[in-house]
């Protein structure tokens, strides 16, 4: 693709993601219809949101999002109110350390699965197969997430038991063989689906259980590829490029399609750039723009992006009709990436625990 061709997307993504923006910021704070948590907000800020935001950087406007806002309920303050009268879920993120923090949903994971599907190829991840979801259960999104994205192509999701806080402390208390008795029992379930007859293609994984999942068929005598497994997509902090490398070269071999993401409840699902063996296994990943936005941001002015290039922290906006944070600082930090013809807006690669933070940081199972 040309310069002048990119060019052209990039400005028609930022036309998008400034009228999302404005759109997102009308609703929230609508008078009548608007998210309980923003009009209260809105008494105390030295602008008028509904005036005073007409484009993506108007955001800067506001204060940084903290995280603790999410603790505790009433779970449906974030909603706007023309939404309480429909079906809901609550997800959880967090939780090892004092209240979790919790974000109320209707139908946001379905809309950030089904544009993700458009991704996945269709010779990978066959349309009306079953699916593994080898992840996280109980109150996260990922778990009924998993299980939209299967069933929106026609499938059937079949999900093991995790609970990742016991693991967390476990390793806490520094009961490692009780971590790993917990990893086996995991991967004992996801053998007993795999070896069930139920037509299983598509999986979702966390690099750590697809390692120990691919180990176990290869100890006994088989492999991801022949127990039926065709197309995986995984995330998280622990898909490295060494450990792509390590996982296509010496776990799944050249027949079975992996795909990294990166996301959690608030974000949506960010995906990596299309795989090109010139990055060298490099991963990069672009937000689902316009519903969310990332940017990587200096370490000491978190108003301002570094440069292409450059390391920076994560910086996430969420602009749905569900949830509106203005700027949030994620625990993550990377490298800022320029936009692909695919995603034709800044990407992220390199994503790890923010330096500050990572020596208090305890990854689990997943």
């Amino acid at each position: 693709m040309s310069e002048n061709n990119l060019d052209a997307l990039v400005a028609d993504a930022q036309k998008k993601l400034d009228e999302q923006t404005v759109e997102i910021v009308q609703l929230h704070f609508h008078p009548e219809d608007g998210a309980p948590y923003w009009l209260e907000q809105a008494k105390s800020l030295d602008f008028d949101p509904l005036k005073d935001i007409n484009c993506f950087d108007d955001l800067k406007k506001f204060p940084l999002f903290e995280d603790d806002s999410l603790r505790g309920g009433p779970v449906q303050r974030f909603l706007p109110k023309k939404s309480h009268g429909k079906a809901k879920y609550v997800f959880e993120t967090g939780g090892t350390t004092g209240l979790p923090k919790s974000r109320c949903v209707v139908d946001d994971f379905r809309i950030d699965y089904e544009m993700f599907s458009e991704t996945l190829p269709d010779e990978s991840f066959p349309r009306g197969s079953n699916w593994l979801m080898l992840g996280p259960s109980g109150p996260r999104r990922l778990r009924l997430a998993v299980e939209h994205l299967c069933q929106h192509r026609g499938g059937i999701c079949f999900c093991v038991d995790l609970d990742p806080r016991w693991v967390v402390k476990l390793l806490k208390r520094g009961k490692i063989d009780e971590v790993k008795e917990y990893s086996a029992h995991v991967i004992d379930q996801a053998m007993s689906l795999l070896s069930g007859g139920h037509n299983i293609k598509g999986m979702f994984a966390t690099p750590k259980l697809l390692e120990a999942l691919a180990l176990r068929l290869i100890d006994e005598g088989s492999s991801v590829e022949e127990a039926g497994i065709t197309g995986i997509f995984a995330g998280g902090t622990e898909f490295t490029p060494q450990w792509y490398r390590f996982c296509k070269e010496e776990l799944l071999g050249p027949n079975v399609y992996i795909t990294p993401t990166y996301g959690n409840t608030l974000m949506g699902l960010a995906c990596g750039k299309p795989f090109d063996p010139a990055d060298d296994y490099k991963i990069t990943y672009h937000a689902p723009q316009p519903r969310a936005v990332v940017e990587v941001v200096e370490f000491d002015d978190y108003s301002k992006r570094v440069g292409y290039g450059e390391t920076g922290r994560v910086k996430l906006y969420t602009l749905t009709h569900e949830l509106f944070i203005p700027g949030f600082m994620e625990r993550d930090e990377g490298e800022r990436e320029q936009p692909h013809e695919k995603y034709p807006w800044d990407g992220v690669s390199g994503t790890r625990p923010f330096h500050e933070i990572a020596q208090a940081t305890t990854v689990g199972v997943y």
